[in-house]
């Protein structure tokens, strides 16, 4: 397989995948406030399935390192499948939170699947088959073909539901998250990557996750960014959700579920937007980490704009400035990590920053819900602010080391 069919092989499978998802991205909210469950009860649904990432992020990580990064995919499309069809029959029998919590952590468990092994399985596959462009580029191929799949998903949910009912979106959710497992079963191969004959299934795992941490928690450069991670990803999943309910109120109506849709779908094409700059945006900077901070900056300041103004149309804007802001950011801060991880513990890696990722969504989402029960939407975005604010001294710490690691400013960049 050369390069150019890899990379239009991750394109395929990221339009598909992200196509089947985000069909209920845009209602999910409202999906289960319509259950029954509380403003606070909603984000903590949210929280057991960043749980169910923590829990199993690093192992999904070591089977995508011994198995294979095909094997973790398929999955994780299967679970995700099976997933889905349980929201559903929560939401048709108006289950208790505790059913709803259990639904959670399975989704969570699917997403795992996916989160490290596809981007091992594409930098494996492009330094193995000579990809000569830079990493940025290749990342942002995928995350301008996720952004147009994702507006699609969404608004096509959000018409969905305002024409039928907000069950109709998972159920076309699952249908097409199958024909997801086909195209991953049909067009992805493990390229530049090949499973170790195994003596000791258990001591390979200890092993695998051994020199993960020496390549993760305790490598210095990547430490610092993986810290980060709880503050950013936290803020920026329940800056995320809770702009469909924030929306709504200040549309004035509750039932429009195609406007909540076409907000989602707003934060989909910022990502293409900010999916097109980042190679621009990495040849302007001269360090990644310079990327990252200035993005984070921005972020921090949109967010206590979007608590402060309360116009529709206003929020609307900044939403989509936001989604510009992290869109661009993505690539650069992927790239930086690849740099300083090596093949063998690549997955295993990259599950352990989301595992941190996710557990600051544990904490800090239904921090947030309850924030928003008791003062509503728009305070809930100033303290989210403020909250962002506490990646900046982690992100100085990863430049230091950075610098300190490499004189060439294509690795440390």
């Amino acid at each position: 397989m050369n390069p150019e069919k890899l990379l239009r092989t991750y394109v395929v499978l990221t339009v598909v995948s992200t196509g089947a998802s985000s069909m209920i991205w845009g209602i999910n909210t409202l999906f289960l406030l319509d259950a029954g469950l509380s403003v606070g009860e909603a984000f903590a649904a949210n929280a057991f399935f960043t749980a169910g990432m923590v829990l199993f992020e690093v192992p999904t990580g070591v089977i995508a390192d011994t198995v294979g990064r095909r094997a973790s995919y398929l999955l994780g499309s299967a679970t995700l499948f099976g997933s889905t069809l349980l929201y559903l029959l929560l939401w048709h029998l108006h289950a208790p939170f505790a059913a709803w919590a259990g639904a959670s952590i399975l989704l969570g468990l699917g997403f795992t699947f996916f989160s490290g092994a596809t981007e091992a399985w594409l930098v494996d596959g492009l330094n193995a088959t000579g990809y000569s462009g830079s990493m940025e580029s290749a990342f942002a191929k995928g995350q301008v073909a996720s952004g147009i799949a994702m507006m699609c998903g969404t608004i096509a949910g959000g018409v969905l539901a305002q024409a039928t009912n907000l069950g109709v979106p998972y159920l076309v959710r699952a249908v097409l998250l199958g024909v997801t497992f086909v195209v991953a079963w049909r067009s992805m191969y493990d390229v530049g990557f090949a499973p170790q004959p195994r003596v000791s299934l258990l001591g390979e795992m200890r092993g695998i996750v051994r020199s993960s941490l020496d390549y993760g928690l305790r490598n210095p450069p990547v430490r610092w960014l993986m810290l980060a991670a709880p503050f950013s990803m936290g803020v920026s999943g329940y800056g995320f959700y809770a702009a469909q309910p924030y929306l709504l109120q200040l549309y004035g109506s509750h039932d429009s579920y195609a406007v909540a849709g076409l907000s989602a779908a707003l934060v989909a094409a910022a990502q293409v937007v900010g999916g097109l700059s980042a190679p621009v945006v990495a040849r302007t900077f001269r360090r990644r980490t310079t990327v990252l901070l200035v993005t984070s900056i921005g972020t921090a300041g949109v967010l206590l704009l979007i608590g402060l103004v309360s116009n529709f149309w206003a929020v609307l804007v900044l939403l989509a400035v936001w989604g510009i802001l992290f869109a661009a950011t993505g690539p650069v801060r992927q790239a930086y990590l690849n740099a300083f991880i090596p093949s063998a513990q690549r997955a295993t890696v990259l599950s352990s920053d989301n595992l941190l990722a996710s557990g600051g969504g544990v904490v800090i989402q239904p921090v947030l819900g309850k924030a928003a029960d008791a003062w509503s939407y728009g305070p809930s975005y100033l303290l989210s602010s403020l909250i962002q604010l506490l990646v900046l001294p982690f992100l100085l710490l990863a430049r230091s080391e950075s610098v300190a690691r490499s004189n060439d400013l294509e690795v440390v960049r």
